[in-house]
Formats: C-alpha cells, sequence, structure tokens
C-alpha cells in the first residue's frame, strides 16, 4: 500500500491558453511533490488522451481519458454558477479517474498542476496514520517569478491545493459508471465543500501545523485568473483605504529564502528564481 497519492487533474488541452507554460508549471509542481522527505507517496497526472506531458520521474505515471473539452472552462462564457458547475465537474471526472488507478493508497492530495507543496507533508501523514487527514489552512501566496511569498491563514478556501483525506473516507466507487455527478462535483471537483461534508459524517479533518502549499498567481495560464499580490493585497482601495489592513499585510510578505526553495519547489533547473 502506498501512503500518499498525489493526484494532478490537468484540463483538455483545448481549454488551454498556453499549453507550453502549462508544461511548464507541470515540470515545477512535479518536482516539488518530488521533493518529500519521505519517499512512501506516487504521482498521478490525469491528462487527456494527445496532450503533450513532460517526462516524469520514476514515482509518477499518466492516466489518460477521453473526456470532452470544457465549454464553459472560462469565466465569462456563462453565469458565475454554471462556470463553477462546469469546472467541478470536469475536475471531479479527472480526479476520479485518477484515485481509481491508485486504489491501493491510504491517503490522496489532489494538487492543482500549477501550485507547490511542503517537502514535509509525506512525513507528518507517516507520524499520524490514523488521522482523517487535514486541511491546509496555512500556505503562502506567491507571484510568479516574484521574490516574495504572502502568508496566508485560510488558505483551504483559496486554494485547491488543501486537502489531505484518507482514501476511504472518499466512498470511491468500484467503477467510474458507479458515480453520481453530484457526487463527483462534491466529494472531487470541490476544495471547499468535503470538509464540511466529512465533519458530518463524523470525520473531521484537522489543520496541518504548518504551512502546506504555495499557490502560485499572476500567470497567463491560471485558470482562477488571480491577481498580484501587489493589486491583491496593497493596490486595491479596500486595503489603501484602511491603513491597519495594509500594515497587516506587509507583515505577511516573506522574502523568498533558499529555505523555501528548498521546502517548496523542489531539487531542478526549472526551479523558480
Amino acid at each position: 500500500m502506498t501512503l500518499v497519492t498525489f493526484i494532478i487533474p490537468v484540463r483538455h488541452q483545448d481549454n488551454a491558453r498556453d499549453w507550453s507554460r502549462l508544461k511548464a508549471n507541470l515540470t515545477q509542481t512535479v518536482a516539488s511533490i518530488s521533493n518529500q522527505t519521505n519517499g512512501d507517496w506516487r504521482g498521478i497526472i490525469v491528462a487527456n488522451e494527445g496532450a503533450d506531458l513532460p517526462d516524469l520521474p520514476e514515482k509518477f505515471s499518466a492516466v489518460r481519458v477521453t473526456f470532452p473539452p470544457n465549454d464553459l472552462h472560462e469565466l465569462g462564457k456563462g453565469s458565475k454558477e454554471d462556470f463553477l458547475d462546469a469546472f467541478r465537474a470536469d475536475k471531479g471526472r479527472r480526479v476520479l479517474s485518477g484515485m481509481l488507478n491508485a486504489t491501493d493508497s491510504r491517503f490522496f492530495m489532489i494538487v492543482d498542476d500549477d501550485d507547490f507543496v511542503s517537502s514535509r507533508i509525506v512525513q507528518h501523514v507517516s507520524e499520524n496514520r490514523d488521522a482523517n487527514g487535514w486541511t491546509i489552512d496555512h500556505g503562502y501566496i506567491w507571484d510568479d517569478g516574484g521574490n516574495f511569498l504572502f502568508g496566508h491563514d485560510d488558505f483551504s478556501h483559496l486554494c485547491g491545493t488543501s486537502l489531505i483525506i484518507r482514501a476511504d473516507l472518499y466512498e470511491l466507487p468500484q467503477r467510474f459508471e458507479d458515480a453520481s455527478l453530484d457526487w463527483i462535483k462534491s466529494m472531487l471537483g470541490s476544495h471547499v465543500r468535503i470538509a464540511d461534508i466529512l465533519a458530518q459524517r463524523g470525520a473531521p479533518l484537522t489543520k496541518l501545523p504548518f504551512r502546506g502549499a504555495v499557490y502560485r498567481v499572476a500567470h497567463g495560464g491560471s485558470h482562477s485568473q488571480a491577481p498580484s499580490l501587489l493589486r491583491q493585497y496593497f493596490l486595491n482601495r479596500g486595503v489603501l483605504t484602511k491603513p491597519r489592513r495594509w500594515w497587516r499585510n506587509l507583515r505577511k510578505l516573506r522574502i523568498l529564502g533558499e529555505g523555501h526553495r528548498r521546502e517548496f519547489f523542489g531539487k531542478t533547473r526549472s526551479n523558480p528564481a
């Protein structure tokens, strides 16, 4: 049995604004995961047939799917609820395909294809094998190519790379066809619903006791279209008119140092600067 399986769902290639950028970001995400201090893990990338993926290291494999492109992939092509609904369905189907190829895993962590994870995650799980799982409430936000990290303390409501959950709690179906679309969207396609669902079942998640992931923003291929750190936390009107909030935000900034690079960005020539 594998202790932790990292699942990376990748959008249909027709939904990517810049596949070469997505591929470069994915290479960095893979390097981040591969830097775990405990080797009891594997990684699965779920991508469509024909999608050009980077060379994968030893512990990674690719699961190929034939799902069609998401017609509502970009915000603005329909209502926000329609957009989110289509996104959850598309992501959830891909995640389920990956999980059904790793039914021997003790825990799952879903990772967005442009984010980074702490090298300490698998070791922490190994020391708490009977836990239900964790939410990553404390993480960092990073401007693509920037020299600063911003500490965010409600991370699990911001970023999809924020849940580590014991596999049996998903109650996975035997076959893909046995899963209802509502279940796929709520349990696998949304990172904000599952913690409440599990708590109601009597299996609450706990908070990971360290900053567990980095959310990359302000890059051209970003699906969330999240603004830069400067715009979001320092130059928007809501912050500029409230000096105390501005100073609070300033205190959350950290210079991207060598320790952060080692913990989150892995050992690869394509590391962020």
